[in-house]
C-alpha cells in the first residue's frame, strides 16, 4: 500500500493546511445551521434547554447517550464501583477466588436490575449450549448458538422471552437485548472452544464465570472464552510497569471525551438536523458533507467512550480487553471498518477466517463475507435497513479484493511499476479517498436514515458535480495521505523498537 514511502514535508504541510481549512469551513456552516434551526418546530422534541446562562440548547436526539449520563448514570457508577471494590478486596484476601466473585457479583447485579426470571432465562441458554459443547460437534454448537440468537431477534420468541423481565424502566429494552445477545455469543464461544480443546475439560462453572462478568455483560465488548479464561485464571496477577498510569490515562480520556461530546451537542445539532430533510437540503454542500462525516465520528466516539469506561474497569481486574474501534477518520479500507472490535474478533475467529483462509482468493472470500454479514444481520436484528447495510458493506469488502486482484493483473502492474514509489502512493491514496466516502455512505444508511443518505449522495455526486465532488474528493485525499503518513511513522517506530530488542 506504499505505507513506508515518504512524501516531501512541504507536500504534507499543504495537505494539513487544506484539511484544517476545510474542516473549519464545514464546521462554521454546521454551527450557523444549528443556530438558525434551534427554534424550529421540527427541532422541539430533540433540541431542549441546556446551558441557559449562555442561551445554548442541547441536542438530545440520542436516547441512549442521554439516559447513560442522566438518569442511568448513578446506577452505572454504583454497579461498576461495587464491582471494583469487591474485586480489589477479593484479590487482596483470596485471589484464587476472584473469578467466583466476578460471577457472583455479576449474577446478583443482573438479577437486581432485570429480575430473577430473566436470570433464569439466561441460565437456560447457558445450560443448553453447555450440553451441546459436551457432544464435541462445532457445527452443532454454532447452529444452536445462532438459533438462540435468533430467538432474541425475531418474533414470536422475542416477545415471549421479553416477558421474563420484571418491572419497567427507561433502558429495559436496551439491557434486555444487550445482555441476551452478548450471553449467546459468549456461550457459543465457550462451546466452540470446548470442541476445539477437548483435553481442557471446561466446566459449566467456567461458562458462568465467563458470562456473568459484569463490566462486559450488558454492553460488551466480547472477549473470546479462551482469552478470558486464561487471563482470569491467573492466581497471582502482576501488573506491567506503567500499567496503572495507562489505566488512569484511559479513564481520564473517557471523561474528557464525555465532556467534549456534551460541549459539542450544545453547539452542533448533528443528530437533529438530518431528521428535518427540508432544512438539511438548504445546507451548503460543505456543511452537508461535514454533517454526514460528523454522524459517523460521533458514533465512533460513543463506542469509544462506552468501551473506554468498561475497559478501564477490566484493566483494573488484570484483564486485557479488546480495544475500542479504530477512528472513522483513519479508515479508508473496508477491512478495518467495524464499530465493535470484540464482535469483529469473534466473527473473524469463528466464521470469517475459518471460511476465507488467507483472504486472497475471490470465491472463498465471497463465501466468508456473505456468511459473516449474514450472522451480523442476525445480530443487529433482521429488517430492510439492516439487509441494505449488510449488502453494501459486504460488496465493499469484496470490491476491495477485486480491485486488488485487478491491480496485480499484468498490464496494470507494469504501469504501476513504471511509476515512482511516491506517485504510486498518491494514486493509491486517490482510490482510498473514494473508498472513504463509500464507507461513510454505506454506514450512514444504518446510523441515520436512508432518506438522509440519498440526500447527501444526490447533493455531493449529482447536483454538486463536478465542483463539489472534486473539492470534497481532494480534501479527503489530503486526509488519507496524512493518515498514511501517521501509519508510516508508527510502522517505523515499531521496526526500531524490534531492532533494539534483538540480541546482539
Amino acid at each position: 500500500m506504499g505505507i513506508k514511502t515518504a512524501l516531501p514535508t512541504a507536500e504534507l504541510g499543504l495537505y494539513s493546511l487544506v484539511l484544517s481549512g476545510a474542516l473549519a469551513y464545514a464546521g462554521r456552516g454546521l454551527l450557523e445551521a444549528s443556530q438558525d434551526g434551534a427554534h424550529r418546530k421540527a427541532f422541539r422534541e430533540s433540541v431542549r434547554p441546556g446551558w441557559e446562562y449562555i442561551g445554548r440548547k442541547m441536542d438530545v436526539a440520542d436516547f441512549e447517550w442521554v439516559m447513560w449520563f442522566t438518569s442511568f448514570r448513578n446506577v452505572i457508577i454504583f454497579a461498576l464501583s461495587g464491582h471494583v471494590l469487591f474485586a480489589k478486596l477479593c484479590t487482596m484476601v483470596a485471589p484464587q477466588l476472584r473469578s467466583w466473585m466476578y460471577a457472583a457479583y455479576g449474577a446478583l447485579a443482573v438479577m437486581g436490575t432485570m429480575g430473577p426470571w430473566y436470570l433464569l432465562l439466561l441460565l437456560g441458554h447457558c445450560v443448553g449450549l453447555y450440553v451441546a459443547s459436551l457432544l464435541g460437534q462445532p457445527w452443532l454448537c454454532l447452529g444452536l448458538g445462532l438459533a438462540s440468537l435468533a430467538s432474541f431477534k425475531m418474533d414470536p420468541l422475542i416477545s415471549w422471552q421479553s416477558g421474563f423481565v420484571t418491572g419497567t424502566f427507561d433502558l429495559q429494552e436496551v439491557l434486555f437485548h444487550g445482555g441476551s445477545s452478548f450471553t449467546v455469543l459468549r456461550c457459543t464461544s465457550f462451546a466452540l472452544e470446548s470442541c476445539a480443546h477437548p483435553d481442557r475439560h471446561y466446566s459449566l462453572a467456567d461458562l458462568l464465570k465467563y458470562n456473568f462478568y459484569l463490566p462486559f455483560f450488558f454492553f460488551g465488548p466480547i472477549m473470546t472464552f479462551d482469552r478470558f479464561h486464561a487471563q482470569v485464571s491467573q492466581v497471582e496477577p502482576v501488573r506491567r510497569e506503567g500499567e496503572l498510569w495507562h489505566i488512569r490515562a484511559q479513564a481520564g480520556l473517557s471523561v474528557v471525551a464525555i465532556m467534549a461530546v456534551d460541549i459539542f451537542f450544545h453547539f452542533f445539532y448533528i443528530l437533529t438536523i438530518p431528521s428535518d430533510l427540508k432544512f438539511a437540503n438548504r445546507l451548503p454542500d460543505s456543511a452537508l458533507a461535514g454533517l454526514a462525516y460528523s454522524n459517523l465520528v460521533y458514533d465512533w466516539v460513543k463506542a469509544a467512550v462506552l468501551f473506554g469506561v468498561v475497559n478501564t474497569v477490566a484493566c483494573l481486574d488484570h484483564l486485557d480487553p479488546p480495544q475500542p474501534p479504530k477512528c472513522i477518520t483513519a479508515l479508508y479500507v473496508f477491512a478495518e471498518t467495524h464499530f465493535d472490535r470484540g464482535i469483529n474478533d469473534w466473527l473473524c475467529k469463528y466464521v470469517y477466517d475459518h471460511i476465507g483462509g488467507e483472504h486472497s482468493a475471490v470465491i472463498p472470500e465471497l463465501a466468508a463475507t456473505v456468511a459473516t454479514f449474514a450472522i451480523t444481520t442476525l445480530w443487529l436484528g433482521p429488517c430492510d435497513i439492516v439487509y441494505l447495510w449488510s449488502f453494501l458493506n459486504c460488496f465493499g469488502l469484496n470490491f476491495e479484493l477485486w480491485v486488488q486482484k485487478l491491480a496485480e493483473w499484468g498490464p496494470l502492474a507494469r504501469i504501476e511499476a513504471s511509476l515512482s514509489v511516491q506517485m504510486s502512493r498518491r494514486v493509491r491514496a486517490l482510490f482510498g479517498a473514494m473508498n472513504f466516502w463509500a464507507i461513510i455512505m454505506y454506514n450512514l444508511v444504518s446510523l441515520n436514515s436512508l432518506e438522509f443518505t440519498q440526500l447527501v449522495a444526490r447533493r455531493l455526486l449529482l447536483t454538486g458535480f463536478p465542483q463539489t465532488t472534486l473539492v470534497i474528493l481532494f480534501v479527503t485525499y489530503c486526509g488519507v495521505q496524512l493518515v498514511k503518513e501517521r501509519e508510516r511513522n508508527l510502522a517505523l517506530e515499531e521496526e526500531q523498537k524490534q531492532d533494539k530488542e534483538k540480541p546482539e
